[in-house]
């Protein structure tokens, strides 16, 4: 198990390499500023025992830096089942989103996560991820990790999203 989440690990950073030198090579030229929205719903599968699954949704802004480039915020609601008790997080987490080409990006996530249920502490969450998105859909593989809760798992992001780009012509 350990050597999976290596090669997981080491592929991901990779791929952080070659989008970020992707991004500094890319030639400047007009593109408006501005913001994105998104609702999605994720489910995910444990890499170990603790919990047999999750599913959320979550709603995310991303601030279009340039072309390639984008920050973002996401929150929105995550339910773990297991078979001794269910627990649910509320996860707020920060993030840079690299663009390979036109369509597929690196995503890399840091936040924490808020327990909803009785007993239940926060948690420092990490999330790389891999996608693709376009004009309105958004598919990602990811790995997040709940520090806390001693646990992580592989899932996949499906959302909708639009701009909220102020559509002035070019000059």
């Amino acid at each position: 198990m350990i050597k999976v989440k290596k090669n997981v690990l080491l592929t991901l950073i990779g791929i952080a390499i070659l989008a970020t030198s992707t991004t500094f090579a890319q030639k400047k030229e007009y593109y408006p500023k501005g913001f994105r929205v998104g609702f999605g719903i994720n489910g995910g599968l444990p890499t170990n025992n603790d919990f047999d699954g999750a599913l959320g949704v979550d709603a995310r802004l991303q601030y279009d830096i340039t072309r390639k480039t984008s920050l973002t915020a996401t929150t929105g609601f995550t339910h773990l089942f297991s078979s001794e008790g269910d627990l649910g997080l509320i996860p707020a987490k920060l993030g840079f989103k690299s663009f390979f080409n036109r369509n597929l990006y690196f995503q890399g996530e840091l936040g924490a996560g808020f327990g909803t249920h009785k007993g239940m502490g926060n948690t420092f969450i990490w999330s790389p991820s891999i996608g693709f998105a376009n004009k309105f859909i958004d598919i990602s593989m990811q790995y997040q990790r709940f520090n806390d809760y001693n646990t992580d798992q592989l899932g996949i992001r499906i959302a909708y999203g639009f701009s909220l780009k102020n559509k002035k012509a070019k000059k």
